[in-house]
């Protein structure tokens, strides 16, 4: 079972991390929570702008290679777009399964994978201007662990 969802909402921790909990024969949760960070051009916030379809297609389909890989039970994938402010969380990978071993991989998977090929734009705000983010070789190399 997956929850997908991208919204412009406040991500709601508390019911995503109870909803991976409900299966009393998983030992282990493993949850990730990424944040707009303001240290290297002082961000104010981050834009993001997808196409719906396309993007929830892309965001099923990297569940769908997880759950290929790794024995898992519930994922939930939770991502922002529009407006986010610096230090607001922008991202939320959940996984329950038996054995932490598959959670912590898939978790690992679903991100690396999800930074590389989800079609997200990412403009940034900051004190001088706005621009386009571009991807980062350090989240190519990450992706190419898996493939």
């Amino acid at each position: 079972m997956n929850i997908i969802k991208i919204n412009q909402s406040a991500i709601d921790i508390n019911s995503l991390i109870t909803w991976l909990y409900e299966l009393p024969q998983d030992g282990a949760v493993v949850t990730f929570m990424g944040k707009v960070r303001s240290l290297e051009h002082q961000v104010i916030s981050l834009t993001l702008e997808y196409y719906p379809q396309m993007t929830e297609k892309v965001l099923s389909n990297i569940i769908h290679q997880a759950r290929e890989r790794w024995s898992i039970s519930r994922v939930a994938l939770v991502h922002r777009v529009g407006k986010i402010n610096a230090n607001e969380s922008i991202v939320f990978v959940g996984i329950s399964s038996a054995h932490r071993g598959d959670a912590f991989a898939a978790t690992e998977f679903i991100m690396d994978v999800l930074k590389n090929k989800a079609p997200f734009w990412k403009k940034e705000q900051t004190a001088s201007g706005e621009n386009w983010v571009e991807a980062k070789q350090s989240d190519e190399n990450a992706l190419k662990k898996w493939y």
